[in-house]
């Protein structure tokens, strides 16, 4: 029998839902049981693939292409298993899939209302690929109170109903605060949202109280009183030093425990062993290195979540610290950037749309070539440096991109067809933006004398991509001969994957985003090599 965890937030947004049901499913994972962790998101954007990274960070991509919320980056970082289009839904796919049935005339002339239809699709992806597992863990998007949840605070309520009391536990995040001036925690905003949840119809039965301060005995008793849940039931959540230090905090607090307690469960402790040497290895570095990550999008972190995420799963496997320093690309253009990426010990440069900044970061690939820096470029990243090195080295003075408009030199390019495991893909210029990119995991084939091979140690790798653009594999010749190797090609050897400089201390762009498979139990090797070629750089400078 599956059982379903519901986890709901109020007071506030950005209480860190996504993380807290992370860390809850490895905890689960660690005592043996088996989990999957789905995430609701209200808006009405269908995903959020069109949306700006300013308006909601980075766009997780699935190995079966789907567009999702960032958190699910976290859910697979921390549990290891892969997240699938299933696993993630918008109140726009909700209705967009209701509103195609109803024109279809598949609703047999019913009124279509929000009670039952919408929240039977809700249900039912709740429901979804969830055969055999221990443990779903529903996160919902939003705070409770916003009038754009409530579809799914109705439908999750629901649930109880149709698979069993015994087999739901809601769980609601809340902020306790703390008023300096009078040096206290307040407790009322968290009866208020349990509630506001309470005449939803929902009873929490275990609560999560982010504060900046531990949280009395007396309050812990207050706020156990007033919502209605074993005193043992309201956890601590304090910042963590890292977020890889979290599951072994809400263990110590006792989350884990309560939810199973909550089931009417009993299970063996869970094995730490791996967060523990994770944590080790993060706070007792050897050594650290510096990372210059040129982007347009520094202005807002969340943008390179899982970037960031996987250069510290770099350090984690060279036992360093990574320092990263945000550089906004453009700030370089028209200027010399030695004086900012001299202090670098690697330049990487990511993926993103658009030409705002990529003189800037064309710069960068310039400088690290020139200065033997090790250098690493992520999707537009690998754009950039073949434009580099057509323009510098090739003699293709014009060398651009049709993403920034007409150009004689297409060295990159839209890309109009490809093979997917569904078959041949189709896209046109003026087409829609949302979904029509070459998504999700493609495999690429290795030259087996290349640094790529030597990394992954095989000859054949999957990962996944987002873009719409592509090297134009026409200009291969002339950009080999100018030093730069192509040493991944896509099966029918059309579409460039990997491309590296030989000569180089360590030059490899790549058009897939690796950042997207890594863990910080298994680091990605590419960040692993990044990170171990900054290591050499710095003891040379």
């Amino acid at each position: 029998m599956t059982r379903y965890i519901f986890i709901t937030g109020g007071v506030v947004s950005s209480l860190g839902k996504g993380l807290m049901a992370a860390a809850l499913a490895a905890l689960l994972q660690a005592r043996g049981h088996t989990v999957r962790i789905k995430k609701f998101d209200p808006y009405l954007n269908v995903d959020p693939g069109t949306m700006s990274p300013y308006q909601h960070g980075e766009v997780y991509v699935t190995d079966d292409g789907a567009e999702t919320d960032l958190d699910l980056g976290h859910y697979e970082r921390f549990t290891g298993v892969p997240s699938r289009q299933s696993d993630n839904i918008t109140s726009g796919r909700v209705y967009r899939d209701i509103i195609a049935k109803e024109r279809r005339g598949d609703f047999l002339g019913a009124t279509v209302q929000v009670i039952p239809h919408v929240t039977d699709a809700i249900k039912a992806f709740a429901r979804a690929d969830t055969e055999g597992l221990d443990f779903v863990l529903c996160e919902i998007g939003g705070t409770v109170g916003d009038i754009e949840s409530l579809p799914f605070l109705e439908a999750i309520r629901q649930m109880a109903a149709d698979v069993g009391r015994n087999n739901v536990v809601y769980i609601h995040c809340t902020l306790v605060p703390y008023l300096a001036a009078a040096g206290e925690l307040k407790t009322k905003p968290t009866q208020h949202s349990v509630a506001e949840l309470r005449g939803i119809g929902i009873q929490p039965q275990v609560l999560v109280c982010r504060s900046e301060h531990p949280l009395p005995d007396g309050d812990r008793a207050k706020i156990a009183l007033f919502c209605n849940v074993p005193k043992e039931a309201v956890i601590s959540a304090l910042d963590a030093p890292s977020i890889y230090d979290v599951p072994m905090q809400y263990h110590a607090e006792g989350l884990d425990d309560q939810v199973l307690a909550a089931f009417g469960l009993d299970a063996p402790p869970p094995d730490l062993s791996r967060w523990q040497r994770i944590s080790e290895r993060l706070h007792n570095p050897e050594g650290e290195v510096t990372i210059g990550v040129v982007g347009k999008y520094t202005g807002m972190k969340d943008a390179y979540k899982s970037l960031t995420e996987a250069l510290v799963h770099g350090g984690i496997a060279n036992r360093v610290k990574v320092n990263i320093r945000w550089l906004d690309a453009e700030e370089f253009e028209g200027q010399d950037v030695a004086a900012r990426l001299e202090p670098m010990h690697g330049i990487l440069v990511p993926g993103g749309f658009g030409e705002r900044g990529s003189e800037g970061k064309i710069a960068s690939v310039r400088f690290a070539r020139e200065r033997d820096v090790p250098f690493f470029g992520i999707c537009l990243g690998m754009q950039m440096a073949c434009i580099e090195a057509a323009r510098h080295q090739a003699g293709v003075a014009g060398a651009s991109t049709t993403e920034f408009g007409p150009t004689d030199e297409p060295v990159v390019g839209l890309i109009t067809e490809w093979m997917s495991a569904e078959g041949r893909q189709v896209r046109e210029a003026g087409g829609d933006l949302g979904g029509t990119m070459r998504l999700g995991a493609y495999p690429a084939r290795l030259a087996g004398n290349s640094v790529a091979a030597s990394i992954y140690g095989a000859d054949t790798v999957s990962e996944r991509h987002r873009h719409r653009y592509e090297v134009n594999v026409h200009y291969r010749d002339a950009l080999e001969a100018a030093g730069l190797l192509f040493s991944g090609m896509s099966p029918d050897g059309l579409l460039p994957e990997i491309v590296e400089r030989p000569d180089h201390s360590w030059f490899v762009g790549v058009q897939f985003h690796p950042e997207l498979k890594s863990k910080p139990f298994e680091p990605h090797p590419l960040f692993a090599g990044f990170v171990a070629a900054a290591v050499r750089q710095s003891r040379l400078v």
